[in-house]
């Protein structure tokens, strides 16, 4: 996504973030609807038809709870316009690291809207959080450090906006995009960003969970209702007389493509990270993008590592280790199951026989075991010979 903004432009100029965001959003739309398609019809089985099927997922998508989506897809659609902002004033790196801010955001909504509470090891790790990224953004020992941390944020946001607006007549001569780089404004693009996105993730976290609607079905809602803040008030709005003029995919090439499908693919590979693995999982993934960020500016945009940047990146990454680490206390302790048997738990007690008079007899109305039958089938003699046996047994006695 940074080369696609720092890379040559065409004649024509850069593309549009704006119709940039509109496309992520149609990729991410019809990725998730050929996936909810083929879900579904797995579940109805092979002798359902195709618009049954359809039929289905369309139901649940468009039902009467659907627009609670609405507020976070234009949370989410005014994020990525803002990351877009980001990283053109800011090396990957640099960006990557500071995005990490998210994680306490995304806590502090969670404690404010969710009611959670976090343990004491997790504070920790946020307040590490926040010193590793004070960190990294402490500006370089050099002759502009000062002249770099003493720009004026609010004056950058509207040169931004006058020389990106449509009637701007010199944005095909952005030739040396990194000599235009603000850092103060890319900066606060992000942080606004991982507020944003911490709001947004919480608020969709709860009405996933209150529902019983598939993960795809809910992305396909968020990324229907983000169209039309993506396209109304990005590509109509800010964009629609630079669009009429140049066209909606001017300035598109491999490059930029290739950067729009990351990010369609980057959103739902987190909803599957988070709905078929763990925090492990994510916590490794989103440490080792850093460190592939960090090696790939190196490379490719003559990046200058310093130890105060390694430093600060360090901490970042034990931050979000020791935030996404379980519990081991908490952990369930398997118990295997003890194999079943038909002996009881406790033996029985000793049966004593039970001898009542029949008239002049005293007879044993114990089981049979008495009589030296090994079978306790009934407890009355089985023939009248054995009857005698032991009726003249007794007699003699």
């Amino acid at each position: 996504m940074h080369y696609s903004r720092i890379m040559p432009s065409s004649p024509g100029g850069r593309y549009l973030t704006s119709t940039a965001v509109l496309m992520n959003e149609v990729i991410k739309f019809l990725i998730c609807s050929l996936v909810a398609l083929h879900d579904q019809s797995n579940r109805d089985g092979p002798h359902t038809s195709w618009f049954a099927t359809a039929t289905t997922v369309y139901n649940e998508v468009f039902k009467t709870d659907s627009w609670k989506l609405a507020i976070p897809a234009a949370l989410y659609t005014l994020q990525n316009s803002l990351q877009y902002v980001a990283v053109s004033n800011l090396d990957a790196a640099t960006f990557q690291v500071t995005y990490q801010l998210k994680i306490l955001t995304t806590a502090l909504f969670s404690v404010s809207m969710l009611g959670r509470k976090l343990s004491a090891r997790r504070w920790v790790s946020l307040v590490l959080l926040t010193l590793g990224v004070a960190i990294v953004q402490l500006p370089s020992p050099g002759p502009d450090a000062s002249g770099e941390g003493a720009k004026s944020t609010l004056k950058a946001i509207r040169d931004l906006i006058e020389n990106r607006s449509a009637t701007y007549d010199g944005i095909h001569k952005d030739n040396d995009p990194a000599s235009q780089m603000n850092r103060s404004l890319g900066l606060s693009a992000v942080i606004v960003a991982c507020t944003i996105s911490g709001l947004a993730g919480v608020y969709f976290e709860k009405v996933l969970k209150g529902t019983s609607a598939t993960l795809w079905v809910r992305n396909i809602q968020l990324s229907f209702y983000s169209l039309f803040p993506a396209f109304f008030i990005g590509v109509a709005w800010k964009d629609g007389a630079e669009i009429a003029r140049r066209g909606f995919f001017d300035g598109y090439n491999g490059v930029v493509w290739t950067a729009i499908g990351f990010q369609a693919l980057g959103g739902i590979v987190v909803a599957l990270c988070v709905n078929y693995a763990d925090n492990i999982a994510k916590n490794f993934a989103t440490s080792i993008s850093i460190i592939l960020s960090c090696v790939a500016s190196i490379y490719f945009f003559d990046f200058q590592l310093s130890m105060q940047f390694l430093i600060g990146s360090m901490i970042v990454l034990f931050a979000t280790y020791l935030y996404s680490k379980t519990d081991d206390a908490k952990q369930p302790v398997y118990v295997p199951l003890e194999k079943t048997t038909t002996e009881p738990i406790y033996p029985p007690p000793e049966q004593k026989p039970r001898l009542e008079r029949v008239g002049s007899l005293r007879m044993n109305l114990a089981p049979s075991t008495a009589l030296g039958i090994s079978s306790p089938i009934s407890e009355r003699p089985r023939s009248p010979a054995l009857f005698a046996k032991y009726a003249g047994e007794k007699r003699d006695e």
